[in-house]
Formats: structure tokens, C-alpha cells, sequence
């Protein structure tokens, strides 16, 4: 069943209150549910202020869908689910967040606030929606736009505090559920539905951890220098902070709600250190790990040479493999970065013995439903596939100031990392010693921030996925010297028959009002070697041995904070280059991008093991000394890692775009991470377009995001060679002709999967998106499938999905089935897929040039006209089927509801749930900058204080616009000129000043063209800036620092109907 379902068994421990007396309740409370608790009132004027001394001058924007609080009592959801109210600030940014999808194509800079928050630093005093002190010398400031903490802290220790603080009523209930899956727990504290042992199944069995091991990655932390020791001591602070909320919360009787569902009453264990490793090893696994899977790629090498011979075979896998495309879209251009290929002749392969193979089993001793396989629809408080499912995430796109209509560098950029309520993410802003930065962290890691700002610079990051994972053959043996057997519980050391660790939890579950799953229980265990995690057990010539998957970073969850303790430190980050060297210490592998208001820069981080030489990555090798990683300590889990400068790296570009794609040449791809196409080209195609053109704006580069994000990568991509193929003779059949007139018809209009207008629930080219979606599964099996064999092809689709749609279905017969259930509703589409091989193909077969081609040419065996048969065969039965079988029913749609079934769904991980939103393939958290000044400059607005005149003004009898209102610092205040068609209006600084920067806050009554010229006696006037490319909004407009007293913009053409007028003016020095 789904959580929080109105079944409710009630059960209630601890200091529980009754569900009647809190149902009673809920009505009086409601007006308190997002209340804050336990804390001190602190005055407003304590509180950080935005303006002078932010760079950004106001053009740094971001956006969480669905919103900031995550809190909500048992009277807070009660109330929710029986008459649909919500916890303010829980979702108040979902509806911009999907209204940009509806409206992106007219974007102009003016409307970007329309779509997202602001992301300046401090709160102004009209803002503060409340100010408190959870202790002495931290003050926590929220807004009332988004509910943001802005935590200020006297001293370090302070600041963390308050983060913990802040934590803790943001997401005290997914950082409990985070933690208890960090251990394997998760189905004891939640309950045991489906997704809830799945999740703590995939975790114990890739990040296993027991307490002193939590407990030693602290220590390390600790003793490898200054930077370590202070990062434990922010963790210590920051927990302390967490549990100071958690005795404010119980002792009031505001707790999450949640606990009451799940049984536990006011039961809140206090957070522990190790509490934050175990979470880090959850977040690690997610999006900061690579590689692994080697036992999979050598069943699917070994298919192939059943298929076609030794030789032949080999071919063929490396040709499908792809690990070096040489036709796949790169974030770096023009270097090489040569890592992780495999070798021409490999020593050391560990190929299994056919039919040997067999998948760790983690269960034992189950009872009651623990012994059951449930249905995949039992869905636990998080998704059962958090971790085991592939996740390529988040984008980025990053434009040179060279490039840019400012001068300025221009970057829209965040992690894609899903969808839920509350959002895996949290937003807050620190500002205490060493510690100044706003931006998304993970619940219960939040003591720093992970992507966001800093005083004059931000950052993002997307998973990169390069393999940091290999999987060793370790040789099984009996201490007695018996004869060993895949059972063996020890394993080869260095010629030391030694036990493998068996790490174990015990969960147990009984039916609560949040989970109605019956009793039940197991064992869950995970055998660990110094080689890694066993993840098979098999025989390789002849010999019983375990697979065992070794990650760089086991055992060293927490070693990258030392890198994003440095990305929060302004007095650490002061350039490009302090940004990269601080990106090396980050383990986990991530693609970062940086933007300041002068340059732009990348960095791969990731603790990339250098490999004995000859072995292969790609496949099991023998856990031999011979094939060890270089200098490998077992003890420790270290070993030699490739230097800085081998990782990909880039400053300056003329443009960035990444989304989960190859990093650079020579770098090996996953696989589908690298190919003739890829969703990257969905960005590099636009991006590289606005380059071009030049004078790109923060609303031109995010329109090319969501462009992107509202495309199909198959059609945009795939299909123009498909219809090549198919142009190659006359139709007959017309319900063929009719099918191919649709999909041109779509293909003309943009190959976008999106609504005429928002709400219409029926797609434009809704009969060609259809077909594309049956066609597919059928087109792949039909081309490859007759040549691949039957095995071959099932082997491919096991380490290669041939679909990842919208609706999470179409995955072809035979396949791996993510079900519709399973894979829909999640908004990141068309990472992996078969659209590289059919696209290389077809172009094969109809003789064009094909760079990095597959082994042979599959569809029709390379004949035309047999392939065209193929693909109007296919094209016929998908045009045929009816929408109720491309699109079946689930637990949010209709079957047959198109629309419905690509729709974004938050997945509830509590008990408030938010309405579903349009499918848009874009980040979740997200960031849209534009730095025009750094922290060195002067940054005081001389506009306030000076004196204004104009050419005119509106002066209507209910209201007027003087030009005063242009420079009162009143945000909501304007001038506005009459209806004439040119005006201007004069600013005079009443002395001489330098004169380096006009800042323009328009309403939506711009200029297109203007001047901004500069006098000391206003009568002599020197242009310092022309523009005919005005789009509104906020525009920075520097020039070369000259000395003057007066400011004159000069409107020369609207870019309304009506008149100009400006909210604000500011000039400054530089």
C-alpha cells in the first residue's frame, strides 16, 4: 500500500497523544502549523541584510519545487488529508517552478523572477517573516517569500549550530528515514512495505557500514590536519543543533507527525555523529559513486561470443561498449583525459564459467511478510531503486562573459535530483567565521552548503559517474584446506585464507497507521572483503570464487567535506583556480562548474584509483596482488589516485554544457553515457546556437534549458534518420503514410512533449508522441534483435535499458520491466537508452559516414529496403496500438491519459502530498546567475542620497510615478515616464564621483534602445553605453570608471506599447 493511507492501525508508544484528542485539535492549530519552536524572539533589525555588499545585485536566483518546509505535525496532516490544507511554505514554489514549462518561449529577463525566488544574500526588513535565537549568538531569520533560513552565527560553532537547528524544522523526519537507511534500518523504523526493504537491500549491499566503522571515518577526519579537525567539530555542532530542535519539538508537542504514524509517539532518538557518515554513505551511493557492474559486462561479452565467436564477439562488445565514441558531445573541448579504457590485451580477466553466476542472496531467516516478495506497488517512504536504480542527473549550462550581452559570465545550472515531498534537498544561507554561502545541502549533511553561491561566485555540480568501482574475483578456500564450494565463507588474502566480515541487522515490522504491511521480519547481510562487498558468487576456470565490488570511497564517506568546508569559506575561494583546487578534495565523482563575474571554469573530482597495468576496468579481474590497484592498503581502503591534472579540466570555455555525458576525450564513458546522441546534444545544439549569435542573456540561457527539458531526445535526434530511411521509396499503406506524416508534422514543430497552453491535458502532436512511444521498443528488437540473437539481446538490455521515456514504460518484450508504476512520474528522461546504436546504424545503412560504427550493420543485415520493411512493419502495429496499452493505469492516471501518465509526481515521504505537475526534464533545485561585481568593488549604490529629474512622468489622479521613486531604495516603488516615445531621466550624485556601473531594475515597461551617458556639468555629456538589445529585467551595465556627477539614461525605443519606467536605479563606482 502507499504510506500514509487513510488505513490507519493505530499504534502508540512513548509520550503519544491520541489520534481523537489531536483531530479536535487540528482546527485550532491550524493556524500555528508551521509555527517555529522553542525559540527565543530575536529582534528584526538583527537580522542579515541584503544589498550593498552582494556582488550579485540582485541577479542571482533559484528554485526547490516544491518548497522549503518539510514539517508538519499529526494535526498538520490530518488536516491536509481531509480538507487539503497544507503547511505554508510546502509547496509555494511548484507553481513556478511549472509554469516555466508553459511559458518559457517569450522569456525575457524581467519575467525570470516569475519563475524563480531570489537568491541574494540577507532578508530585507519588509521581508522577515519571523527572527528567533534557538541559543545565544545565532540568530535564524526566515522570509516570507520562501520561508529560507537565513541562519547568522557570532561565531563558528554558532552558525552550525543554527544549521543544525534549522535542519532539523525543515526535515527532522527525512533525516531520521535517511539515517535509519544508512544502516540498513529502514524497514524497522518505517515499516516493511516493498520499497522500504528494497532500499535498505541495495544500500547494505553497496555501502555496509557498522558502528565503529561510522566511527573511524570520523576519526580520520580528525586527525588528518586543521581542516578535518574543524570539520568534525562543525558536525558535532551541527548535531548539536539538531537536538536542541529535537527537545524544543517534543517538549512543545510539535514533532513531525510522521512519528505518530509510524508508531514511535514523541520517541525521537538524538542525532549522533555517526549518524551524519551513515547519511553521507546514502548520498554518496545515490550520485557520487561510478563504475561496477563488471559481472553483468562480462555475461553480456560472453553472450556476444556465443553469438559470433571469440573474436568477433570481443568486437562487437567493445563496439557497443563505447567507451571512447569519438562522436559523443564532450563538457571539455579540444583535451584529452585518458583514463579507465580497457587495454588491448587485458591480464588478470576473471571471466565466470557459463551458468555459474549467482546474485548474492542478503536475506535470511525471514518470517511473515519478510519471507513474501511483494508487489511492486508497495511502495516504502522512499523509493525501493534510490540507490540500485541508475541515476544520471542534473545539468548545466555555462556561458563566458565573452559571449554574454554583459560581459559577464552567465550560468543555469543545479542537481536533478528527483522529485519528492519534501525535496530531497534543503535550501538555506550560512553566514558566520569562515562560513558564507546560500544555496541546497542534503538533510542531515546540511552544516555546509553543497551547490550554490558565495560572496561573488557559485558553483553546481552533475553526477559524472566515472568508474571509481572495480569488481575483483577473490578465490575461495576452506581454513581447514577442505575442497571449497561457492558456499565458502573465507576467501583468499594474499595467499591468507581469510573470513569474510559478515556484517548484519535484524528488522522487524509490524502493521502502523503510515504502513499497513503485516508482521514480518529478516536477517539482512552483506559479506565485505578487503576486495570490496560480495555481490556474486560463481566458478572462473574451474576455481569457486566471489565477486566482490571494491568502490575508492568505502570506508571514506566523509573525506569530501573537507572540499565543500572550502567551497563555503570566501576567504578560500577567490578565484577559478581556488575553486578547482578545492574541487580535488572532494571523492565522490562529480562534474563542477563555476561562474564569477570575470571567468568561468570546470573540474572532475572523484579518487580515480590507478590500476595495475593491463587490467581491465570494464570487467572482473582476479583479487590477486599482481592485479591489486597500485599501492593498495587494505587495511585502509587506499591507493594510488591519478594526479589533479589528469582529471578533466577546463577554465574559460567559451561555453559548458553537461548533463551526465562524457567529460572529455579519451575519458571512458558508462554505459549510454557517451554516444553519437546523447541528451546533452538536446543543450549543446541550443547553447552553442546562442554562442554563436552572441549577447547571451540569463533569460536566453534558460530558455535553451527548458527547451531542452521539454523535448524528446529520440525525436529530435533519432527520428530525421528514421524518416531518411523510410523517404527512401513511396508509402502505400496509408495508415503508414498518415503515421510518417505525424511524426514529420511533430518533427517540424519542435519534437516537444508539451501542452498548446497549460491545463489543456492533451499534447500538441499528441497522435505522433504516441506512436513514438509504442514504435520504439518495437523498432529496437525489430532492428537488432534478428541478428543479435535472442540471448545477446537480453544480455544488452541488462546492463543497457533500449528506453527511458516520460512515462517510465515502453521497454520492449523480454526486457528488464520497470514497470509503468515503477518508472513513471520522475521527470529525468532520456539518459539511457539505444538511441546512439539506432542512430549509428541506420546511418550505416544508408552508407553515410559513421565514426566509432558498431560491428556490423544490423537493421535488414545493411539493405535498404529490407531495414525500410523493419521499420514500416514496427511502425504499423505501434501505430495500431490503442493509447490504454502504450499508457496503462497506475496509482495517479487514468489508462490511455498521455498526459497523466509523463507527469511529474513529488513522491510523499510524509504526510503531505502536492499536485502533480507537467513532465519537464530539468533540475529540481536550480540555479540562474549573473555576477557583475566582485566582492573588491565598491558596491555602495551613490544613487541614494542624489537627486533624480526626467523628461516627464506618469502623474494619473489616483497615483503617480515621479522620478524620485527611481532611486528611494523602495523595491516596489517606480517612475514611470508618459506615453511619449523616447524620455530619459538624470541622476545627479551632487558631486564629482567615479563613475564605473548603472544598475536598471525595469518593470515590464523597458527599452530595447538606449544610452547611458556620463557629465560633470551637465551640459557635456560622454556615452559610456549603447545598447538596441534591451530586454527588461535587471540589467548591470558597466563601463570603464570615469569621473562625473550626473547619470543620464536616454530611452530611445520601448520595448512595450506604453511607456518606460524603472523600479530602481542604482550607479556605482565600479
Amino acid at each position: 500500500m502507499k504510506p500514509f493511507s487513510n488505513r490507519f492501525r493505530i499504534r502508540r508508544r512513548g509520550r503519544s497523544r491520541s489520534v481523537a484528542t489531536l483531530v479536535t485539535a487540528a482546527a485550532l492549530l491550524a493556524c500555528t502549523l508551521s509555527g517555529t519552536t522553542g525559540a527565543t524572539d530575536a529582534s528584526a533589525t538583527s537580522d542579515p541584510q541584503p544589498g550593498a555588499s552582494d556582488p550579485c545585485l540582485g541577479q542571482c536566483l533559484d528554485i526547490l519545487t516544491p518548497g522549503e518546509n518539510g514539517h508538519a505535525t499529526l494535526a498538520g496532516i490530518l488536516l491536509h488529508r481531509t480538507i487539503g490544507t497544507r503547511p505554508a511554505h510546502s509547496n509555494d514554489q511548484i507553481e513556478k517552478y511549472d509554469n516555466l514549462l508553459h511559458d518559457y518561449s517569450g522569456l525575457t529577463e524581467d519575467q525570470l523572477a516569475n519563475y524563480f525566488v531570489d537568491a541574494s544574500f540577507g532578508v530585507a526588513p519588509d521581508q522577515v517573516d519571523s527572527a528567533y535565537a534557538p541559543r545565544s549568538g545565532v540568530t535564524i531569520t526566515r522570509d516570507k517569500a520562501t520561508g529560507t533560513a537565513h541562519i547568522k552565527g557570532t561565531t563558528r560553532s554558532d552558525t552550525e549550530f543554527g544549521a543544525g537547528y534549522a535542519a532539523g524544522e525543515d526535515r527532522l523526519w527525512l533525516m531520521d528515514l535517511l539515517r535509519h537507511v544508512g544502516r540498513g534500518q529502514l524497514s524497522s523504523f518505517a515499516g516493511g512495505a516493498a520499497g522500504n526493504r528494497d532500499l535498505e537491500q541495495s544500500l547494505w549491499a553497496v555501502a555496509a557500514y557498522q558502528e565503529p566503522d561510522l566511527q573511524a571515518q570520523l576519526d580520520r577526519i580528525r586527525a588528518s590536519g586543521s581542516q578535518g579537525s574543524q570539520a568534525v567539530q562543525d558536525i558535532g555542532d551541527y548535531v548539536a543543533g539538531i537536538n536542541a530542535f529535537i527537545d524544543d519539538t517534543v517538549g512543545d508537542l510539535t514533532y513531525p507527525g510522521e512519528y505518530e504514524l509510524t508508531g514511535h509517539g514523541s520517541s525521537i532518538a538524538d542525532f549522533k555523529p555517526t549518524d551524519v557518515v551513515a547519511i553521507a554513505s546514502v548520498i554518496g551511493a545515490i550520485f557520487g559513486s561510478g563504475g561496477g557492474g563488471e559481472v553483468e559486462n562480462a555475461l553480456a561479452k560472453m553472450a556476444l561470443q556465443k553469438q559470433y565467436g571469440a573474436t568477433a564477439g570481443a568486437t562487437a562488445y567493445k563496439a557497443w561498449r563505447a567507451q571512447n565514441d569519438a562522436e559523443a558531445v564532450t563538457t571539455v573541448s579540444g583535451a584529452s583525459f585518458p583514463y579507465a579504457a580497457s587495454p588491448a590485451s587485458p591480464v588478470g580477466v576473471a571471466t565466470p564459467d557459463s551458468g555459474s553466476v549467482t546474485a548474492y542472496n542478503h536475506i535470511s531467516n525471514a518470517t511473515g511478510t519478510g519471507a513474501t516478495s511483494a508487489a511492486k506497488t508497495a511502495e516504502g517512504v522512499l523509493p525501493g531503486d534510490l540507490i540500485s536504480g541508475k541515476h544520471g542527473m542534473s545539468n548545466a549550462l555555462v556561458v563566458s562573459g565573452e559571449h554574454t550581452a554583459s560581459g559577464n559570465p552567465v550560468a543555469v545550472f543545479g542537481p536533478q535530483t528527483g522529485y519528492y515531498m519534501p525535496q530531497l534537498l534543503m535550501v538555506q544561507e550560512l553566514d558566520g567565521p569562515g562560513l558564507r554561502a546560500r544555496g541546497a545541502s542534503f538533510p542531515g549533511i546540511s552544516f555546509y552548503v553543497e551547490i550554490g553561491r558565495g560572496i561573488d561566485y557559485a558553483w553546481s555540480a552533475t553526477s559524472a559517474n566515472q568508474d571509481i568501482t572495480d569488481t575483483f574475483a577473490v578465490q575461495l578456500c576452506e581454513p581447514s584446506g577442505a575442497t571449497p564450494t561457492v558456499r565458502s565463507q573465507y576467501y583468499l588474502l594474499r595467499g591468507v585464507c581469510t573470513a569474510f566480515d559478515k556484517l548484519t541487522v535484524h528488522n522487524s515490522w509490524s502493521p502502523t497507521m503510515a504502513d499497513s504491511t503485516e508482521d514480518g521480519s529478516y536477517d539482512l547481510t552483506s559479506l565485505r572483503s578487503a576486495y570490496g562487498m560480495v555481490t556474486h558468487t560463481g566458478v572462473s576456470g574451474g576455481v569457486p570464487v566471489a565477486y566482490t565490488a571494491l568502490r575508492s570511497t568505502y570506508q571514506h564517506e566523509l573525506d569530501s567535506v573537507i572540499g565543500f568546508q572550502k567551497f563555503n569559506n570566501p576567504s578560500v575561494i577567490t578565484s577559478a583556480s581556488a575553486f578547482q583546487t578545492a574541487a580535488r578534495d572532494i571523492g565522490y565523482t562529480f562534474n563542477w562548474f563555476y561562474a564569477d563575474s570575470r571567468h568561468t571554469a570546470y573540474y572532475n573530482s572523484g579518487v580515480n584509483p590507478v590500476r595495475a597495468a593491463d587490467t581491465d576496468p570494464d570487467q572482473p579481474i582476479w583479487g590477486k596482488p599482481a592485479y591489486e590497484w597500485q599501492h593498495w592498503n587494505p587495511a585502509v581502503n587506499t591507493s594510488d589516485v591519478t594526479a589533479p591534472s589528469a582529471h578533466p579540466q577546463s577554465n574559460d570555455q567559451a561555453y559548458y554544457v553537461s548533463w551526465n555525458n562524457k567529460q572529455a576525450a579519451g575519458y571512458a564513458s558508462n554505459w549510454g553515457d557517451g554516444g553519437a546522441v546523447h541528451r546533452v546534444d538536446l543543450l549543446d545544439k541550443r547553447v552553442s546556437d546562442l554562442v554563436r549569435a552572441g549577447g547571451v542573456t540569463r533569460a536566453k540561457l534558460t530558455q535553451a534549458m527548458e527547451d531542452a527539458g521539454a523535448t524528446d531526445l529520440r525525436a529530435e535526434q533519432v527520428l530525421p534518420v528514421i524518416l531518411d530511411v523510410i523517404g527512401t521509396a513511396p508509402i502505400s499503406d496509408p495508415a503508414q503514410a498518415a503515421a510518417v506524416a505525424d511524426l514529420r508534422a511533430w518533427l517540424a514543430a519542435g519534437s516537444e512533449r508539451r501542452e498548446a497552453a497549460k491545463g489543456d491535458k492533451v499534447y500538441r502532436n499528441a497522435r505522433a508522441i504516441q506512436t513514438l512511444d509504442a514504435w520504439w521498443p518495437l523498432l529496437v528488437e525489430g532492428v537488432f534483435k534478428p541478428k543479435l540473437g535472442t540471448e545477446a539481446y537480453q544480455a544488452l538490455t541488462a546492463v543497457g535499458t533500449i528506453n527511458e521515456s516520460p512515462s517510465g514504460g515502453q521497454n520492449g518484450s523480454g526486457a528488464v520491466d520497470t514497470g509503468i508504476a515503477a518508472g513513471a512520474h520522475r521527470g529525468s528522461a532520456f539518459q539511457h537508452g539505444w538511441w546512439n546504436h539506432l542512430d549509428k546504424d541506420l546511418r550505416s545503412v544508408l552508407g553515410r559516414s559513421v565514426a566509432s560504427p558498431l560491428d556490423r550493420t544490423y537493421c535488414g543485415s545493411g539493405t535498404v529496403a529490407s531495414c525500410r520493411t523493419i521499420l514500416l512493419n514496427t511502425l504499423a502495429t505501434a501505430a495500431a496500438q490503442p493509447a490504454t496499452t502504450v499508457y496503462p493505469a497506475d496509482d495517479s492516471c487514468d489508462a490511455g491519459d498521455q498526459v497523466c501518465a509523463d507527469a511529474i509526481v513529488h513522491k510523499a515521504m510524509g504526510g503531505i502530498t502536492v499536485q502533480r505537475i507537467a513532465w519537464q526534464n530539468r533540475p529540481t533545485y536550480q540555479q540562474v546567475v549573473e555576477f557583475p561585481a566582485t566582492r573588491s568593488d565598491n558596491l555602495t549604490n551613490m544613487a541614494r542620497g542624489a537627486a533624480v529629474t526626467a523628461s516627464d512622468y506618469q502623474d494619473a489622479i489616483i497615483v503617480s510615478y515621479p522620478p524620485a521613486k527611481a532611486i528611494d531604495g523602495d523595491p516596489d516603488s517606480r517612475w514611470a515616464s508618459k506615453t511619449e516615445s523616447t524620455a530619459w531621466i538624470t541622476v545627479d550624485l551632487k558631486a564629482v564621483r567615479k563613475v564605473g556601473r548603472v544598475n536598471l531594475d525595469w518593470s515590464d515597461q523597458y527599452a530595447i534602445k538606449y544610452t547611458i551617458a556620463l557629465s560633470s556639468d551637465n551640459a557635456t555629456w560622454t556615452t559610456v553605453h549603447t545598447t538596441t538589445a534591451g530586454s527588461g529585467g535587471n540589467e548591470n551595465r558597466s563601463f570603464t570608471p570615469r569621473d562625473a556627477r550626473y547619470v543620464r539614461i536616454n530611452l530611445q525605443t520601448r520595448g512595450t506599447d506604453n511607456r518606460y519606467s524603472l523600479y530602481e536605479i542604482g550607479v556605482y563606482a565600479q
